[in-house]
């Protein structure tokens, strides 16, 4: 969008936060580089450049506006939408590759040359793999300085920087403050007293519904890995360097998150696995208005307009409930992953919570006795198919990799068939295009509105929901008076 320079200045003047985190705007006068909506006044359309991320306004010399603080505008909805090299480069890095393998083993994800990935992203948002983690990092950096208590030093380290010295040279030139002076200009408030311990407000597109979101995970709840407690949707994270537990809240004109974490390093990482999970960098006015545009659709939308499609933390964990969750309920499927939980996951502790355990790895459900499952022994053969072919790596199932292959993966599986397929494609791979239509409910909704409800018929409808068939199909479920559409109230 950075160049369509008329589209942007009319988003500058009119001060439109639905096209934050979409570009960015520089200033050649004051070197500084804001959201489309920042509050002050609107700079001449001669001395304004537009970029399309805040790592190539950095590269370009600008510095980050202290008043809308554009680093922490929600991320661009493209790149859970689309499903190029780009995209799958861009959910890689805010899991935290780059950090912790290189260039090189973001590239091997991909499947792609060093080379090639660098030129790929430099063309299209001007700058380069480790300009982009280098603006991650300072934002993780200044969110570590204005909410703990933490030394600099373990702020730098935590941040993922290599020295001391980097990081204050980083923050000095992203923020135009020292890390200590940008600690002192931070809103006063009680901060993180106990160690790895976080309060974030994670920033969405208006409107977000937070019914079906939170109402769906929520009822399907694992015992022990996930909770609903005090008006929060609580989980633990297995994460790269250590663990963690997260409570999420909806407010207002935010997500309230609270992390605790056994390692900071893996704040940037588990913020963009919550952000996923919440699908909050989707945009709500071009799905709605596009589904809108279905006469028999747009009521469902006119009534509760910004649903999301409620994803996960971890495709592998979702990829083995999918299979729990076939032919049964939501009850059984619950019960069944409990089960696993308690015999092969990690435990945890959670002083004042519910939580006890992390939920299993491959590697460690691949010691699971299929005879120990309560299930009929087809079922069984399916998940320890999935179980091998995620621990041998036949089953690529990470934020980074190709949709159509996993897919066409998974599909192979015995037991596979296509509605485990679609929700495994809709809720871990991210894609929002995945379209479920031989669900029951999904059927029996369809009726219901006066829509074709036979599979064949429905997928031929949904062509006018495309790209964004997930959500019709959040839409279409929320006419049930289930669990999962309703925001929890105890």
């Amino acid at each position: 969008m950075h160049t369509d320079t008329e589209r942007c200045l009319r988003a500058v003047q009119s001060k439109d936060a639905r096209f934050d985190g979409w570009f960015y705007t520089a200033v050649l006068t004051t070197r500084i580089y804001c959201r489309p909506s920042c509050p002050v006044v609107p700079p001449k359309p001669e001395n304004m450049r537009f970029y399309p991320s805040a790592a190539a306004a950095q590269q370009a010399g600008f510095r980050a506006c202290k008043r809308c603080r554009p680093d922490a505008s929600p991320g661009s909805p493209e790149w859970n939408e689309r499903a190029d090299l780009v995209a799958r480069a861009m959910r890689l890095i805010a899991d935290g590759i780059v950090d912790r393998e290189g260039v090189p083993g973001l590239a091997t994800r991909l499947g792609y040359s060093t080379r090639q990935t660098e030129r790929q992203l430099l063309a299209e948002l001007g700058a380069g793999p480790l300009a982009l983690a280098r603006a991650q990092r300072a934002q993780t950096a200044r969110l570590l300085v204005e909410t703990t208590a933490l030394p600099m030093a373990d702020v730098a380290f935590a941040a993922g920087f290599a020295s001391i010295r980097t990081f204050n040279e980083t923050v000095r030139e992203v923020f135009a403050l020292s890390p200590t002076e940008l600690r002192q200009r931070a809103r006063p408030g009680p901060r993180a007293a106990a160690p790895g311990s976080l309060a974030l407000r994670l920033p969405f597109r208006q409107p977000l519904n937070p019914d079906n979101l939170f109402g769906h995970l929520a009822a399907t709840a694992v015992p022990g890995v996930e909770e609903w407690r005090d008006g929060a949707y609580r989980r633990t994270l297995s994460l790269p360097y250590g663990h963690g537990i997260v409570a999420l809240a909806p407010r207002p004109d935010h997500i309230d998150c609270r992390l605790s974490l056994t390692d900071l390093r893996d704040l940037a990482g588990a913020i963009a696995r919550c952000r996923r999970m919440l699908d909050l960098d989707a945009d709500p006015e071009a799905v709605d208005g596009l589904l809108r545009e279905d006469p028999l659709l747009a009521p469902l939308v006119d009534k509760a307009p910004g649903r999301r499609v409620p994803r996960t933390v971890d495709a592998e964990e979702f990829a083995v409930r999918a299979v729990l969750g076939q032919q049964v309920s939501t009850a059984a499927a619950r019960t069944h992953a409990g089960r696993l939980v308690r015999a092969h996951g990690e435990r945890v502790d959670d002083p004042g919570g519910g939580l006890s355990h992390l939920f299993p790895s491959a590697a460690a459900l691949a010691r699971l006795d299929p005879e120990s499952l309560a299930m009929p022994r087809t079922r069984r053969a399916t998940l320890t198919g999935v179980i091998a072919a995620l621990g041998s790596g036949a089953l690529q199932l990470g934020v980074g990799s190709d949709r159509d292959e996993a897919r066409a993966q998974l599909a192979a599986l015995p037991g596979i068939g296509p509605w485990t397929v679609e929700c495994v494609a809709m809720r871990a791979l991210g894609d929002p295009d995945a379209f479920t239509p031989t669900d029951l409910g999904l059927r029996r909704a369809a009726a219901g509105l006066g829509l074709p409800h036979t599979p064949a018929a429905l997928t031929r409808h949904s062509a006018l929901w495309r790209p964004w068939r997930a959500y019709a199909v959040q839409y279409l479920w929320a006419t049930d008076d289930h669990p999962i559409n309703h925001l929890p109230t105890n």
